[in-house]
C-alpha cells in the first residue's frame, strides 16, 4: 500500500461511523447523540470509534466536510464555459443532499461561515481554488481563493441558518452565479 492509499478497513470503518452519525442526527441533535448509540448503530466497538476520532464533533466535521469535498470535486471535474444560468448538476445535488441533515450542519457551521466545519471548509476550498487559479495562470490566486472560500462557506452557513431564504435549487443557482463572478472579476 502506498502512502496515498488508505487502509480499506479504515475506510470501511469510517464510512460505517459516518452513516451511523447521519442516521442518528436525522432523529436528534448531535449534542444528544451518544457514542454508545452511534457504535451500536455502526456495528463497531467503542474502542474502534476512539481509535479513529477524538469525539463525536470530530466525526461530524469529518463526515460533513467529506460531503462538501465531494461536491467541490464534482464541480472541478466539470469542464466548459460556465453559463451563469445553468449550474452543474453536482451543485444542485450537493444542496439537495444537505437538506435532510441541515440540523447537523447548523451545529458545526455558524452564521457567516465560522465554527469547526467552517474552518475546515475555508481551508479546503481556499487551497483548491488557489491551486486551480495558479495552474491556469489566473491573476491574484491568493485573493480570489480567499474570496471564493469565504463566499461559499458564508453563504452555505447563512442559508442553513435561515438568513437566506431559498430552496436548494434556488441557492445552488445563486451560489453558482456568485462563484462565476468571483472568478471573472478583473483584477489589476
Amino acid at each position: 500500500m502506498t502512502a496515498g492509499q488508505a487502509d480499506p478497513r479504515t475506510t470501511r470503518t469510517r464510512a460505517k461511523l459516518g452513516r451511523a452519525l447521519l442516521d442518528e442526527c436525522a432523529h436528534r441533535p448531535l449534542a444528544e447523540v451518544s457514542v454508545a448509540a452511534l457504535v451500536r448503530r455502526a456495528g463497531v466497538g467503542r474502542a474502534t470509534f476512539y481509535l479513529h476520532y477524538a469525539d463525536l464533533e470530530a466525526l461530524a466535521v469529518d463526515v460533513c466536510a467529506d460531503i462538501v469535498r465531494e461536491a467541490v470535486d464534482a464541480l472541478h471535474a466539470w469542464r466548459g464555459t460556465p453559463d451563469p444560468e445553468a449550474p452543474p448538476p453536482a451543485l444542485f445535488a450537493f444542496f439537495d443532499r444537505l437538506a435532510p441533515h441541515a440540523g447537523l450542519y447548523r451545529e458545526l457551521l455558524r452564521p457567516g461561515g465560522s465554527g469547526p466545519l467552517g474552518h475546515v471548509l475555508h481551508q479546503d476550498l481556499r487551497a483548491r481554488s488557489h491551486t486551480e487559479r495558479a495552474l491556469a495562470g489566473a491573476p491574484e490566486p491568493d485573493l480570489v481563493a480567499s474570496a471564493v472560500a469565504a463566499t461559499f462557506a458564508g453563504v452555505l452557513a447563512d442559508w442553513l441558518h435561515g438568513l437566506i431564504e431559498a430552496t436548494p435549487t434556488e441557492i445552488a443557482q445563486r451560489v453558482w452565479r456568485l462563484l462565476i463572478n468571483l472568478h471573472r472579476t478583473p483584477l489589476p
